[in-house]
């Protein structure tokens, strides 16, 4: 996974230079926050990949897209900031990824993203429920990395 590993050096090197980026700003000035975050993310890592992975529409003939894809890697990555919080689109990106998959697309593992706290609260029950399904039903890994 050496795409998706850098492209988690590169989120981790703008969170740490951007001040505030780890304070909770709250609906409105935290999508403004998050968009050009990801924005950020996305320009850095085409100018690093010399190839743009990013808002892969994989999912069919629709509007969802994954956040990157990496076909070599075989790797899917949402950049998923809020994944701590209790409702978030952890569930929703789990779907999105087997649905690609199940298009031809060749995914064996997902990744997130994501603020501190965010592998924590993927350890809790349910959604470590969530992570051993994927595992063992749909033969794919999910791993959560904190910034």
């Amino acid at each position: 996974m050496k795409l998706s590993k850098e492209l988690y050096a590169i989120a981790s090197s703008i969170a740490h230079e951007t001040n505030g980026f780890f304070d909770t700003k709250g609906p409105g000035a935290g999508n403004l926050s998050t968009n050009q975050f990801i924005d950020l993310v996305r320009s850095r890592a085409e100018q690093a990949f010399g190839e743009d992975y990013s808002e892969q529409k994989i999912c069919g003939d629709n509007s969802m897209a994954v956040d990157f894809y990496f076909p070599e890697e075989q790797t899917v990555v949402e950049i998923a900031l809020g994944i701590k919080n209790p409702n978030t689109e952890f569930e929703k990106d789990i779907l999105k990824a087997l649905m690609a998959r199940s298009l031809g697309n060749k995914i064996r593992n997902l990744v997130f993203i994501c603020k501190p706290g965010g592998y924590k609260k993927c350890n809790q029950p349910g959604r470590k429920a969530m992570i051993e399904w994927l595992q063992n039903q749909n033969g794919m890994t999910l791993e959560v990395w904190d910034l």
